[in-house]
């Protein structure tokens, strides 16, 4: 990848006086939200006041996702699936063991998010360039404008279905109960104060 770019960086300036795209044309190329990363999360959401999601985050299963991958049932799973590839390799399982995967350099802020990481905020809170900011983040209509997804049964479902080879149809995945479970709302928290007076006080 940084061969690919010195390339381009070094053939940046014959572009430039040739015929390449207009800087309009480039961002208008561009999604409207880019990925940034749980790092980027982790500025705010590190907070006791706000909840400490990010610790959370860490603890749970959806940051150790990509983990799983290599573990020993994983391998089980695939054998009888008939998968030849590695889980950790095999896009059917990285679809949702990691985030935003497999998506083109410019859904991403500045860099791809790494594998390991899991499934991070944006897999369920959308990719957050956009509504990051304090003055986006402390009004909850300017934070969906720009990009937040408040995390649905549909957004859950995407991943929990019966198209995952773990699925168990005797258990399933019930949206409200989970909702009812400690790591939800411990993610997903409401709060009793607006953000802006979190916001505020944190600053």
């Amino acid at each position: 990848m940084q061969r690919v770019c010195v390339w381009f960086a070094a053939g940046a300036a014959l572009v430039f006086v040739s015929s390449g795209p207009s800087q309009a044309e480039e961002s208008a190329s561009l999604p409207a939200h880019q990925y940034v990363g749980a790092a980027k999360c982790k500025s705010c959401h590190k907070k006791e006041l706000m909840g400490n999601q990010h610790a959370k985050w860490m603890k749970g299963p959806h940051a150790k996702a990509y983990e799983t991958l290599k573990g020993d049932k994983a391998a089980e799973v695939a054998k009888e699936k008939g998968i030849a590839t590695p889980p950790y390799e095999t896009k059917e399982c990285l679809g949702c063991h990691t985030t935003a995967y497999g998506l083109p350099a410019a859904a991403f802020k500045k860099k791809p998010l790494k594998a390991q990481d899991g499934v991070q905020c944006e897999s369920c809170h959308g990719p957050g360039s956009n509504y990051r900011k304090k003055s986006i983040m402390s009004d909850e209509k300017k934070s969906i404008a720009n990009g937040l997804v408040l995390p649905t049964e549909e957004v859950c479902t995407a991943c929990h279905n019966d198209e995952s080879p773990t699925w168990d149809p005797a258990v399933g995945f019930d949206f409200e109960e989970a909702k009812k479970k400690d790591l939800f709302k411990q993610l997903c928290p409401k709060y009793v104060i607006s953000a802006a007076e979190i916001l505020d006080e944190m600053l």
